[in-house]
């Protein structure tokens, strides 16, 4: 398994191309800046990924540096990374996904509520 921050370089996917019989986690939000992604963002990043790996060896994660942000944006770029990942996934499979968004983000707030406010960072 290997582990790459892609967002923020912007990195070239066919870089991933002789790792194709590994697993790769793939680095699809920009943790470099606070502004959140559109969903449609994030997936346009796990597409161009595709075309270098076979969909069941790619996981999308954020890129590194998550505990920096505010929880707020950190929530939002998970939740922008999430929808862009449901975006991709549902146009691979002809089967309709079966999972509900308003609970899958309930259940993540919940989750991450018992984490400490990320407020007094330097």
């Amino acid at each position: 398994m290997v582990s790459i921050e892609a967002a923020e370089p912007n990195l070239d996917p066919t870089t991933l191309e002789s790792l194709r019989e590994k697993n790769i986690i793939l680095g699809v939000i920009n943790l470099g800046e606070s502004a959140i992604e559109a969903p449609e963002t994030v997936a346009a990043r796990i597409r161009r990924a595709l075309k270098a790996v076979p969909p069941e060896r790619l996981l999308v994660a954020p890129d590194c540096g998550m505990k920096y942000l505010d929880r707020s944006v950190a929530l939002a770029k998970l939740k922008a990374m999430v929808e862009g990942a449901m975006m991709v996934r549902s146009s691979l499979s002809s089967a309709p996904l079966s999972r509900n968004k308003e609970s899958d983000w309930k259940s993540l707030r919940r989750h991450t509520s018992r984490f400490p406010s990320n407020q007094s960072r330097p």
